[in-house]
């Protein structure tokens, strides 16, 4: 991996302001808006807002562990981080895009680099029709929510909702509901990675959903539309022997 300057940031916990400080004395940094690579510290929900915070500037982000789970993150040293750069491994995500129209005709888009999810937001389960490249897949789902999830977010919310593990470059997303109640074996579903996938509310006045991609929320939703953005792309970095790809296939392997 080569590069010329470096920038660091982090999240505002203890423990990742403190590595940020001792990594700015020990090596020559810039702004992150000169940098050709960034080093972000803190957990994998850091790690989400870095990459929608830089996604514009399409450069490369290494991460470093100084949250709780680390997923995405590298493992936290201060010495040799130069040579550790340089020997990297890229992998590039590209994020769901999420179109989400309102009760009230409000239109929101985001980006999700793990998962978009509708969620209830009342005590009544939802109650949604499932299109996919324009085709009824499933004509009523009544369910605490689904979520399509791309591989790199496939060991996160994914799989705590029992949905399959996706090995990076698959071309696949995964489809998972969540609490299904009717039709109550139905488990999910794989999708190729150019699918459009239409949610529709059905009762939404009476079973209120959110529509959530990442961190950013919509509520009052009655129509939600997901596709893979390929215009889009995000370089992440890892140390050669904790590459994400072998992450995801030892997460399979987990007792």
């Amino acid at each position: 991996m080569n590069f010329s300057s470096i920038a660091f940031v982090g999240a505002e916990t203890e423990a990742a302001k403190a590595a940020l400080g001792r990594l700015k004395d020990r090596y020559p940094h810039v702004a992150p808006e000169e940098a050709d690579l960034i080093v972000a510290l803190g957990g994998d929900g850091f790690m989400l807002e870095t990459l929608h915070r830089f996604i514009a500037r399409k450069v490369p982000i290494y991460g470093i562990n100084r949250g709780s789970v680390g997923f995405l993150m590298n493992a936290f040293r201060e010495h040799g981080l130069i040579e550790r750069l340089s020997k990297a491994q890229t992998v590039t995500l590209h994020p769901l895009r999420m179109k989400a129209r309102t009760g009230a005709g409000e239109v929101v888009e985001a980006l999700a680099m793990n998962e978009v999810s509708l969620l209830r937001e009342t005590r009544q389960a939802a109650k949604l029709r499932i299109r996919v490249d324009h085709k009824v897949r499933l004509d009523e789902l009544i369910c605490d929510g689904i979520l399509l999830s791309t591989p790199a977010g496939s060991t996160a919310y994914n799989l705590s909702a029992h949905g399959p593990i996706i090995p990076l470059g698959a071309g696949i997303t995964a489809l998972t509901p969540i609490s299904p109640f009717r039709p109550r074996r139905w488990r999910g579903a794989l999708l190729p990675h150019t699918a459009k996938v239409l949610f529709e509310i059905q009762e939404a006045g009476k079973r209120p959903v959110s529509a959530v991609a990442d961190y950013t929320e919509v509520r009052d939703v009655v129509e939600v539309e997901v596709s893979e953005d390929r215009s889009s792309h995000l370089t992440l970095l890892f140390d050669p022997e904790h590459n994400l790809e072998e992450r995801i296939i030892a997460e399979q392997f987990l007792p």
